[in-house]
């Protein structure tokens, strides 16, 4: 059986969704953002204050290049699209879904201060313009494009019922 991975901006609900849509097709659930966290023993915006940015991003990468795992639903990080190689690592035994969630969403649900949500980004940088620079990784990457909606169980729904009806396998 494949992965299930789902890519988005922070705050689309990825682990919300996740944990709903493992427990649906009774499959593991892993965030990825708390394997940073037990792997460094640091929480994300420690871990953005102390080391900075681009070591964030290297843990985040070696996170997904390492992750072996089978029947199992995966909540990216939102950077780990910005890790080529841990995104082909991913997909090589998962289908990666995007749940994408318009802007004005994603805004509502971001504190002023990005670094305390543990959004890896270079300060300054607003979520319109994080989201400019990702967006064209999430379409890379997507096998699938889900339209998210305010009920994580909604979303957890249309994400199986997408993949039964393009007929993959889960």
């Amino acid at each position: 059986m494949k992965n299930i991975i789902l890519i988005g901006m922070p705050g689309t609900g990825k682990s919300t969704v996740g944990k709903a849509l493992a427990k649906r097709l009774d499959y593991t659930f892993v965030d990825a953002d708390d394997v940073i966290v037990e792997t460094t023993g640091k929480t994300l915006p420690e871990i953005l204050r102390t080391e900075g940015l681009d070591a964030f991003l290297k843990i985040e990468a070696r996170v997904g290049e390492t992750m072996d795992c089978e029947n199992t639903v995966i909540a990216t990080g939102g950077s780990m699209v910005l890790s080529d190689t841990a995104m082909v690592h991913l997909r090589e035994n998962g289908i990666a879904v995007w749940l994408e969630t318009p802007l004005s969403q994603i805004t509502e649900r971001m504190p002023e201060d990005l670094t305390d949500r543990g959004i890896a980004a270079p300060q300054g940088m607003t979520i319109r313009e994080i989201y400019e620079q990702r967006e064209p990784l999430y379409a890379k990457y997507a096998d699938l494009i889900v339209v998210s909606r305010d009920g994580e169980h909604d979303t957890a729904q249309q994400v199986e019922q997408v993949m039964r009806t393009v007929g993959m396998q889960l």
